[in-house]
């Protein structure tokens, strides 16, 4: 592909990045003139933004599967920062993200403005950002976390860590469970994940240098989280994810170290 079209391609990202921008900065002014913004339309304008950041992408999606009718708790396994988007565009969400990503120009401020929670890995804030999304889901805003705490390459999953999954139990509301999967000629895709000392410049070159890819999104049966706990829920999640995308069975979670922070 030409690389006058390839920078046409990211050009056109970077246009909706700045609708993005604006739409953030209309809040940031409301703000500081007293004027707050309830969850449900950070949402609604958070799924419009995404949905225009999901087109400029290039990728063909299909979705499996119906979308949840209540709200609840979202867990999908993570593959790239496009999930994001990709997953935001469905219906009106938040996301639990790592604190880290506050920090980051441009994107931290869109996350933070569209209402997504932040954890800080190690930081022992577990427990706060725990009943940060128990008040959230019992206000009826969906959340979104990826429980496997990190992005992989797309061709194994990490396992489900459960400990924020208290906050579904606590809310009283189902698990969603999510499997994305990347494909590019019937394979795999190798260009789609976002891992290691990737830099987003760079990844954006490798998408659109390529041929559209395809991505397979599944929205799998609800699991409901009364009188369950925690671990199973991770787990059961875990599997039914698995099964979709290598269609065997996850094994059980492996022990963790006593203080080690589960996040998403």
């Amino acid at each position: 592909m030409s690389r006058l079209r390839v920078y046409a391609r990211i050009a056109r990202v970077l246009g909706v990045v700045t609708l993005g921008l604006g739409m953030a900065s209309v809040f940031g002014v409301f703000e500081r003139l007293g004027m707050s913004h309830s969850m449900e339309r950070r949402q609604r304008w958070s799924r419009f933004f995404m949905a225009r950041l999901s087109n400029a992408l290039p990728f063909d999606v299909t979705v499996h599967g119906e979308l949840p009718k209540a709200p609840m708790l979202w867990v999908s396994n993570h593959v790239s920062w496009t999930d994001i988007p990709l997953l935001g565009m469905l219906t009106p969400l938040s996301f639990l993200s790592k604190a880290e990503v506050r920090t980051w120009p441009v994107a931290g401020w869109l996350a933070a403005k569209a209402g997504s929670l932040f954890i800080r890995r190690g930081s022992g804030d577990s427990q706060l950002i725990r009943k940060q999304m128990t008040r959230h889901l019992e206000q009826a805003h969906p959340l979104l976390m990826f429980p496997e705490g990190t992005t992989t390459d797309g061709r194994s999953l990490r396992t489900f860590h459960g400990r924020l999954l208290s906050a579904a139990i606590d809310s009283d509301v189902s698990l969603q469970p999510v499997a994305i999967r990347y494909v590019r000629d019937g394979e795999p895709c190798s260009l789609a994940p976002f891992i290691g000392d990737d830099d987003l410049l760079s990844h954006l070159m490798r998408l659109f240098a390529n041929d559209r890819g395809q991505v397979e999104i599944h929205l799998l049966k609800p699991i409901a989280c009364e009188s369950r706990e925690r671990a199973a829920l991770a787990f059961e999640a875990q599997q039914a994810v698995q099964k979709v995308l290598f269609g065997d069975v996850a094994k059980p979670a492996e022990p963790r170290r006593a203080g080690e922070l589960i996040a998403a």
